[in-house]
């Protein structure tokens, strides 16, 4: 069923366990996230100049008009879902965006997973040239955000909070977010094409 749009808001983002809505109810749209971020600001994850290997800080400060994505009252039944609507080519920096946000309201950056069904995160594109080995590593040691892309969705372990950008017009994001579903813990936040995500997760909750 589509989505219909609310904008309540949140204090101290997914601090907690939350929940999709039961069978038969449809998940809040709330409203999108601020637009892009400036291309020289740095991202939780996102590599930096050089060969040397990012160690970004845990929090960002933002602007004022900078607000937390709304999330919906929390439930026994399962991961509670967002959904940001963005185009293709908006969802990597909608997700982006989405994870600051969850940073600056105190969710630690071992907590998020951040996954992409089309062009990679340039944090995955830049570890992933130091080999499979140190890529995977990070992941298991838990103490950053680890970006990853669809075709890795199933290697990727369960962690609180799940952010998928709808980056790519494919089928991709249908097998993709019911196994991110899967592997949210508190939180599913999905950036992009609304009506594709609603067909993708109707097929999979």
């Amino acid at each position: 069923m589509p989505l219909s749009p609310e904008e309540p808001q949140i204090h101290e983002s997914a601090q907690g366990p939350r929940a999709t809505p039961a069978a038969g109810r449809t998940a809040q749209t709330p409203r999108p996230v601020p637009g892009p971020r400036p291309a020289a600001a740095p991202r939780p994850g996102r590599p930096g100049p050089g060969p040397a290997r990012p160690t970004p800080p845990a929090q960002r400060s933002h602007g004022a008009a900078a607000q937390t994505p709304p999330t919906r009252p929390p439930s026994p039944a399962g991961p509670q879902i967002q959904l940001i609507p963005a185009p293709a080519d908006g969802a990597l920096d909608a997700a982006g965006e989405a994870v600051d946000l969850l940073l600056d309201t105190g969710r630690a950056p071992g907590d998020i997973l951040v996954l992409t069904t089309g062009e990679a995160h340039p944090w995955a594109a830049h570890e992933l040239s130091f080999g499979e080995d140190a890529y995977w590593a990070q992941h298991d040691a838990r103490d950053d955000v680890f970006y990853a892309g669809a075709a890795a969705v199933e290697r990727a372990s369960a962690r609180p909070v799940v952010v998928v950008a709808v980056n790519a017009a494919d089928d991709t994001a249908a097998r993709t977010l019911p196994l991110a579903l899967a592997r949210a813990e508190a939180l599913l936040i999905v950036c992009g094409d609304p009506q594709r995500i609603n067909a993708a997760l109707g097929a999979g909750v």
